[in-house]
């Protein structure tokens, strides 16, 4: 399979639900501090701008924290949640639109020994949004980094997902969002479909 990262175009040419679907599949890379690690994309959730209650940019809120969201599309939105996990949004659409696809899961195909060591447990677990920027080394001082950059970004690896092998349900951990709560936003891979 041949590896091509995603253009700049790629972002900024479709909103973040058509990119929370699109983003499947894809390899996501990170070479931090000299390590190498690769994890297939296989579950995304899509925060769609001022208009979603879910979103950081709700009613065009503005912040310090949010800022990024409001880039043109390719670059990296990190953010700490409960101080804690560090959370790996890609940022999409063009500049002033506030859409992200939260990255919620991979599937490790690159690198599990130094995604191991940096989760520092005996099994290799990727399957949240925390764990999985543990693993890849994504932290909140990479908020901002370029997509298209040497650091982080992403990959089509060929690896297809059709549309009937992908699973679509409402967001975690947003009930305070009320109605945008149920919105079928968050997208996986079937697990029978991962390699």
């Amino acid at each position: 399979m041949s590896a091509r990262p995603l253009p700049v175009s790629f972002y900024r040419d479709r909103d973040a639900l058509q990119a929370a679907r699109d983003l499947l599949g894809h390899a996501l890379v990170t070479t931090i501090d000299g390590i190498r690690t690769v994890g297939l994309i296989t579950e995304t959730e899509a925060y769609m701008g001022t208009d979603d209650r879910a979103s950081h940019a709700f009613g065009g809120r503005r912040t310090p924290r949010n800022e990024m969201m409001y880039a043109a599309g390719g670059v990296a939105y990190v953010y700490l949640c409960y101080g804690i996990h560090h959370l790996f949004n890609v940022v999409v659409h063009k500049k002033d639109v506030p859409h992200a696809v939260l990255i919620c899961a991979i599937h490790p195909i690159d690198g599990k020994p130094d995604m191991l060591e940096r989760r520092r447990l005996k099994k290799l677990t990727t399957g949240g949004p925390g764990t999985l920027t543990q693993a890849l080394g994504i932290r909140t001082h990479h908020n901002g980094e370029a997509l298209t950059g040497e650091r982080i970004w992403i990959e089509d690896v060929g690896f297809a997902v059709p549309e009937d092998r992908i699973i679509t349900g409402p967001r975690v951990g947003v009930e305070y969002a009320g109605d945008d709560a149920l919105l079928p936003y968050r997208l996986r891979v079937a697990p029978s479909h991962l390699p």
